[in-house]
C-alpha cells in the first residue's frame, strides 16, 4: 500500500513538473506617455511652435540646436533616437496619418481617463466621461492576467498620475497600482525603493499633488522590474501632457526625448535578462492626441479640439514582426490594441462590467 501511495505521489509530482514546464513564459510590458502627438512622433519638432515666443519662452535657439534638422528622418530621430533607431529596425510603429496609416481613439471624449480605460479594457464605455470618474467598473487586461495561475501575483502598475488606482480599480483588481505620490511601505525593504520614495515625497511638486514627476516613476518601475521580475507590467508617464498644457514647448520636447531614453533603458534590460529576453512583448502608445490644424490648440485636447482623437502606437519584442514604420493605409482603434497584444501572448481577454 505504501508503495502505491509513493508511486501516486511521484506521478503527481511529475505531472506538476510537466505542467510547470508548459506554463506560459510570455511576459508583457505596456508603456504609455500622456498626450504625445503623432505629429511629433513622425515629424519631429514643429517649427511653428518652436518659433512662437509664448511657447519657447525666449530660447528658441536651444530648441533648434537640439532637435532641428531639415531632413525629416534625421529630425524625428533627433527627438526619439531609440524609436527611430533600434525599435524601427526590430519592431513596428503605427499611426503616420500622412501615409494613411490611421490610429484613433474610439471613445467620444478624447481625454485621459476615457482613453486609458479604452486602452486597458479593450472596449468603450461612454459612461466613463470624466477624469474624476469613480473606480472603473470595467475589468482590465492586467486584472485578467492577474487571475491566471501563470501570472498570479506577478502583475504591477506604475503611473505618474494618481488616477490610475481608479482607472485600474486597484482594490478589485488585486495587484499593486503605484501612482502619483503613493507610498508602499512593503516595498521599502529594498533600500533603493525607500530612497526613491523619500526623494519623491520631499521633492517640489511641480504638477501639484495629483501627479509626480516622471523621473521618480521611472526609477521606481525600473528597480521593481530588476528586482521583482514581474510577468506583466504597466508604466505610464505624464510630463508630455503636463508641459503641453503649460504651453512650454521646449520642456514638452525634452519630456518626449526623456521618454524615448527610458524606452531604451527598459528594452536594454529586457534584452539583457534571461527571464525576459525573447519572451517579452512591449506595447507603447498614448491616451489621446492634441491640436495641430489650429496650432495654438496643441496645448489642449478633448472633443472640441481638432486632431485630439488621433493617436499612434509601437510594438517590439517577442511575437512582433519587424515591420518598421507601417506605411499601409489602415484604420486601427485604441480599443483594438490590448486585444492585439493579448493575441500575441496567446491569451483570451474580454472586459466585463462589475458595478
Amino acid at each position: 500500500m505504501k508503495q502505491i501511495v509513493c508511486l501516486v505521489f511521484v506521478l503527481f509530482a511529475q505531472a506538476e513538473f510537466i505542467l510547470a514546464q508548459k506554463a506560459p513564459e510570455n511576459r508583457v510590458i505596456v508603456i504609455t506617455t500622456d498626450g504625445l502627438r503623432w505629429q511629433d512622433v513622425f515629424k519631429g519638432m514643429d517649427t511653428i511652435l518652436a518659433k512662437k515666443k509664448v511657447y519657447h519662452h525666449g530660447d528658441s535657439l536651444a530648441i533648434f540646436t537640439k532637435f532641428w534638422d531639415n531632413d525629416l528622418a534625421t529630425r524625428r530621430k533627433k527627438l526619439m533616437p531609440f524609436l527611430w533607431g533600434e525599435l524601427s529596425k526590430k519592431g513596428q510603429i503605427h499611426g503616420n496619418r500622412a501615409l494613411g496609416n490611421k490610429v484613433d481613439v474610439a471613445n467620444p471624449h478624447w481625454f485621459s481617463y476615457p482613453g486609458y480605460s479604452e486602452l486597458l479594457t479593450g472596449q468603450v464605455d461612454t459612461a466613463v466621461n470624466s477624469n474624476d470618474y469613480k473606480p472603473n467598473p470595467n475589468t482590465n487586461f492586467f486584472e485578467h492576467v492577474n487571475q491566471l495561475p501563470a501570472y498570479k501575483n506577478q502583475v504591477v502598475a506604475f503611473g505618474a498620475w494618481d488616477a490610475f488606482d481608479r482607472i485600474l480599480n486597484e482594490k478589485r483588481a488585486g495587484f499593486p497600482v503605484i501612482n502619483g505620490y503613493d507610498v508602499y511601505p512593503n516595498l521599502h525593504a529594498d533600500p533603493q525603493m525607500k530612497l526613491i520614495s523619500s526623494m519623491m515625497s520631499q521633492s517640489f511638486r511641480v504638477f501639484g499633488d495629483v501627479e509626480s514627476q516622471d523621473v521618480f516613476i521611472h526609477f521606481q518601475a525600473m528597480q521593481y522590474l530588476k528586482t521583482k521580475k514581474p510577468k506583466a507590467m504597466y508604466i505610464s508617464y505624464g510630463e508630455t501632457d503636463e508641459f503641453a498644457h503649460e504651453g512650454a514647448y521646449q520642456h514638452y520636447l525634452q519630456a518626449v526625448h526623456n521618454f524615448d531614453s527610458w524606452l531604451k533603458e527598459i528594452w536594454d534590460f529586457v534584452e539583457s535578462d534571461p527571464l525576459y529576453k525573447g519572451r517579452t512583448t512591449i506595447l507603447i502608445t498614448t491616451d489621446h492626441g492634441r491640436g495641430d490644424v489650429i496650432k495654438d490648440q496643441w496645448k489642449s485636447h478633448g472633443k472640441k479640439v481638432q486632431d485630439s482623437h488621433e493617436i499612434w502606437f509601437a510594438m517590439i519584442g517577442a511575437h512582433v514582426s519587424p515591420l518598421g514604420e507601417v506605411k499601409q493605409a489602415t484604420q486601427v482603434y485604441q480599443k483594438d490594441l490590448i486585444h492585439l497584444l493579448a493575441d500575441k501572448l496567446q491569451l483570451k481577454f474580454q472586459s466585463e462590467r462589475k458595478e
